[in-house]
């Protein structure tokens, strides 16, 4: 009877993380997406260039900062490859990391915090997408720097004038 009961349990505890969730495939895939975007964050930060672009979709689109800066995959690799050549290229540290995903389970988009050196806090969001083998990829990513509401207008005011 105690292990009916414990089954009884455990499945009403895994319906409610389903029902919380979202899915079955997003319980299963939250790890293995997290992973692969703190690998890809890691490839910046040792200079991997194919650990890095690898992790991306062949049509993937990288949007920084700058309102310039819309990247296709290709562009993106132009532009980055003399940063990576061994050593670091970017380092973003992910924090508070969110995921969500389709019913489906074939897409997933979050958004993170990031800490930098330099440029401090900033927030990262992006897509992914399983392949027909199961693979995660970035698909989409934008970076931005989080400016805090009572410091905005300044931050406007020095935009407008440029």
């Amino acid at each position: 009877m105690r292990g009916v009961m414990a089954a009884g349990v455990a499945l009403w505890l895994l319906a409610g993380c389903a029902v919380q969730r979202g899915s079955w495939v997003e319980v299963d895939e939250r790890g293995r997406v997290s992973a692969m975007i703190d690998a890809w964050h890691g490839a910046a930060a040792s200079g991997d260039f194919q650990g890095y672009f690898g992790r991306m979709t062949p049509d993937a689109v990288f949007l920084g900062t700058d309102a310039t800066e819309r990247w296709g995959r290709a562009e993106f690799e132009v532009f980055a490859r003399p940063h990576f050549d061994g050593v670091e290229a970017w380092t973003y540290r992910p924090r508070d990391r969110r995921l969500m995903f389709s019913p489906d389970g074939r897409t997933g988009w979050f958004d993170e915090l990031l800490d930098h050196d330099r440029y401090g806090e900033l927030r990262g969001t992006g897509v992914v997408r399983r392949d027909g083998r199961g693979v995660w990829r970035i698909a989409h990513y934008s970076l931005t720097f989080t400016v805090p509401n009572e410091v905005a207008p300044r931050v406007v005011e020095v935009i407008r004038d440029r």
